[in-house]
């Protein structure tokens, strides 16, 4: 699904209003989530899951091609964890 097309289908769900609307909600929600995972390194949004900023050592690795040893520098990361009632909606409950 493209953004136009999310757009789209969440001005009809939202009581019909505007693309342009829709989409400005849409960046201001995303702009929300990316400010708060800076600020607190993590946001838990309840039946969809958390988002998480995550920060990795640096180590050794190996180069695939050579197997010669390279380091690996130290990173953030993102990483977003879905939550079980998102899960279970998608993949259906286990029995």
């Amino acid at each position: 699904m493209t953004k136009s097309e999310m757009v789209k289908k969440l001005g009809e769900s939202w009581g019909g209003i505007s693309n342009r609307q829709a989409n400005d909600n849409l960046d201001v929600l995303i702009k929300f989530i990316v400010a708060t995972v800076k600020k607190d390194k993590m946001l838990k949004i309840p039946s969809l899951g958390t988002f998480k900023l995550k920060q990795t050592k640096a180590r050794m690795g190996r180069n695939p091609q050579t197997g010669e040893p390279i380091k690996i520098s130290a990173k953030r990361k993102v990483a977003f964890s879905a939550a079980k009632v998102f899960k279970e909606a998608i993949l259906g409950a286990k029995k």
